[in-house]
């Protein structure tokens, strides 16, 4: 059975990638991602959505441009398909059907 803090991991990398996909570059940075990842009810500090996106950098599901010390996160083509459930990774949560 996995830990509450897991199943919020999980929950964060899904959303996190889906976030990026839904831009139409596919690229946003650190500080817009912490933001908006309120607006689905987490409350990660910056530090703990670069740690996630450091996760996601070693999957292959993101790369980094670094500008001046802001990470800006772009989604490949990996990650896209993880997600839209094309693609399952342990540790990222399976998007629901239709989500």
């Amino acid at each position: 059975m996995a830990s509450l803090e897991q199943t919020i991991q999980r929950h964060l990398r899904i959303t996190i990638l889906r976030l990026l996909a839904e831009d139409p570059n596919y690229t946003l940075n650190d500080s817009i991602l912490a933001d908006l990842v309120g607006n689905y009810g987490f409350t990660p500090s910056r530090d703990r959505v670069r740690t996630e996106l450091s996760w996601l950098r070693e999957q292959g599901l993101v790369r980094f441009d670094d500008d001046d010390g802001i990470i800006i996160a772009v989604l490949t083509q990996r990650g896209n398909d993880v997600a839209h459930g094309r693609t399952r990774v342990p540790g990222v949560k399976r998007p629901g059907p239709g989500s």
